[in-house]
């Protein structure tokens, strides 16, 4: 019997699930192959989704179509917008997620999306011929034939647990590490390396003393991640809790140090430099007396909880040692210790901006398989993978994010221009245009092309022209509309801010740090007609409407910034010379130009090593 494919996913994890309903919802048909149908999408390190710069990855997600943002919102037991407190391209949205049932939503989407079967096996190889890949075989004997492979596999590929001096092959506790394929690649040409990354202890809440904790609940308000309106968070709202060690915790984890695999030569892969295990914490902050604890619970129901910040692989007794001497866990109980996971990767490098690999045509790579951490991460990538894969097999322009677009194309250029030295974590920091790439404007800067694509739904697109539509209204509203001081200073003076001494359209005033369209709609009969009359999502467009108005400015500087660098960007390079005969060219520059041929000019400014005169040489030789 023969089972063909357009594209077969290998794993199940989050960019696999991405990668495989996006190609089949294309048109593709798709098979998904995991180890376990029951744990597609395992939270396998903090049952959590979003954050610093990842919360905007989901929101880039669900604005071309994905899923993600969806299951977090129906599965969330708490949401919070991070930093609030600053200017909004650093607002990050996260949720705390419902662990089991965000597994048993994934299942049910993956369920009932047409062109898309599962398959419950362990891939052992793949099929490739003449440097193509043709499908893949499994554990038990049976040959899937596809046009294109994704490969998603977590940490799984040769996967190998520590705690303490207990070593125990699996790619996530329980389940076992998968074999033969980082070897069938290697021989395939393909450059691997180890990392390494780490979990925390899960504690039974019903054996903590809650009243020594700092209790952080969640926002109330109308944020979440999916643009669609219909999508809500339903569950019960559940508190996190705060806690902090001390010397006497510290004290207790260093006696155990000498058994610790990451002191003792036992680990000798790259570790997360941002997300570091609590015995990491005390050797490289010794000066620090205490370091902060966060307790997440794991559910709606569940006494299961996750101790966020106490990552370790030291022996179980230690860490219950340490754990035991915070006054809140005095009596505390643990499910499982938590632990390191060594797994092999691939320099991303070796992959095309699409994520298609350089060395075998139609097989991607997305994932922690390129070096990345972060379901976020790893879920954007897997979206783009599946979509690119799809083309392949169908016809159409490589689908590609700029920098300038999405922190989704932020992290994949990173990745194949830079490569990896460390488990790669996105950042708002690695992205020059932050401003740009707001969570609140995913939609407008992505849904347009995810529906010319043939992902984004029409009622996507229907929303996204609703909102630009009642933002621009408001916008030529507060342009246009004069504000007299005798008639608003007393408001004015009233909320605590200058009055005027003359004058002014209403978009000055909205500029003002602590005034808004909600306020002063209070005062502006006429705004308040109008944004009376938006009848659905009126909270995030009056926001967004707002934020185009108080950083007009920073975003048109932004924005004539991003366009200078994305004439390089149509500038195309790749397979144009060959670097080696470019003696012009520093050594360094030969080099990793050579190595990773970069597609445009702009790529090529961005590889570490490559100078701007080694780029005016470039110019020069394609005449420009």
């Amino acid at each position: 019997m023969t089972f063909n494919y357009d594209i077969i996913v290998v794993g199940a994890g989050h960019a696999g699930c991405e990668a495989a309903v996006a190609a089949a919802n294309l048109g593709s048909k798709t098979l998904l192959i995991t180890m376990d149908m029951n744990k597609v999408a395992q939270m396998s390190c903090n049952p959590a989704v979003g954050g610093i710069a990842k919360g905007q990855i989901v929101r880039e997600i669900d604005a071309l179509g994905g899923q993600t943002g969806i299951v977090s919102d129906k599965t969330a037991i708490q949401f919070r917008m991070l930093n609030r407190s600053k200017g909004p391209a650093m607002w990050s949205p996260r949720v705390q997620s419902d662990r089991m049932k965000f597994i048993e939503t994934w299942r049910t989407i993956i369920e009932n999306t047409p062109n898309l079967d599962m398959w419950q096996d362990m891939v052992t190889g793949l099929l490739c011929k003449d440097s193509t890949i043709s499908g893949v075989k499994t554990g038990m004997g049976v040959e899937f034939f596809s046009k294109a492979v994704i490969l998603t596999n977590g940490t799984f590929l040769n996967g190998l647990i520590h705690i303490g001096k207990v070593q125990i092959g699996g790619g996530r506790v329980s389940e076992p590490a998968s074999y033969g394929m980082t070897e069938q690649l290697r021989d395939l040409g393909f450059s691997t390396d180890r990392m390494k990354t780490g979990t925390p202890v899960r504690i039974d809440g019903r054996t903590v003393d809650f009243s020594l904790l700092e209790e952080q609940k969640g926002d109330e308000d109308f944020h979440k991640f999916s643009y669609l309106p219909d999508v809500q968070r339903t569950l019960k709202q559940r508190s996190c809790w705060i806690a902090y060690t001390s010397e006497e915790v510290h004290e207790a984890l260093r006696d155990g140090l000498s058994d610790s695999p990451l002191y003792n030569g036992q680990i000798q892969s790259i570790g997360p430099r941002y997300c570091p295990s609590i015995e990491t914490k005390i050797v490289t902050f010794s000066e620090k007396t205490s370091h902060q604890l966060f307790l997440e619970p794991e559910g709606e129901t569940t006494h299961e909880c996750y101790l966020n910040g106490f990552s370790s692989s030291l022996p179980l007794q230690t860490q219950l040692s340490a754990l035991q001497r915070i006054p809140a866990f005095r009596n505390a109980h643990i499910f499982r210790p938590g632990y390191a996971i060594e797994y092999d990767f691939f320099d991303p490098r070796q992959l095309y901006p699409t994520l298609e690999t350089k060395l075998v045509k139609n097989l991607f790579f997305a994932g922690q398989i390129n070096g990345t951490t972060g379901y976020e991460e790893a879920a954007g990538q897997g979206l783009i993978a599946g979509i690119n894969a799809h083309i392949n097999c169908h016809g159409g322009d490589p689908f590609v994010l700029r920098r300038d677009e999405a922190y989704i194309g932020v992290l994949i250029d990173d990745l194949i221009t830079k490569g990896v030295d460390e488990p790669y974590r996105m950042f708002t920091s690695r992205a020059e245009y932050r401003i740009l790439l707001r969570q609140d404007n995913a939609d407008e800067r992505l849904t347009k092309k995810s529906y010319e694509l043939g992902l984004a739904t029409q009622e996507r697109l229907r929303l996204l022209n609703r909102k630009e539509e009642k933002v621009a209204q408001i916008i030529n509203f507060a342009h246009n509309f004069s504000i007299k001081a005798d008639r608003i200073n007393p408001f004015l003076e009233h909320i605590g801010t200058a009055p005027l001494k003359h004058g002014v359209k209403l978009h000055d005033l909205l500029t003002r740090p602590h005034i808004d369209l909600t306020l002063m709609a209070q005062e502006v009969a006429p705004l308040k007609e109008l944004l009376e009359t938006i009848d659905e999502r009126e909270e995030e467009i009056i926001e967004s409407a707002d934020i185009e108005i108080k950083y007009n400015g920073y975003i048109k500087r932004e924005r004539m910034m991003a366009d200078k660098i994305t004439r390089l960007e149509d500038i195309r390079i790749k397979d144009k010379f060959n670097y080696n005969e470019i003696q012009s060219l520093s050594t360094e520059a030969r080099q990793k130009l050579t190595r990773i041929n970069p597609g445009t000019i702009a790529q090529a400014s961005r590889i570490p090593g490559v100078s701007p005169n080694d780029i005016s040489v470039l110019l020069v030789l394609l005449g420009r």
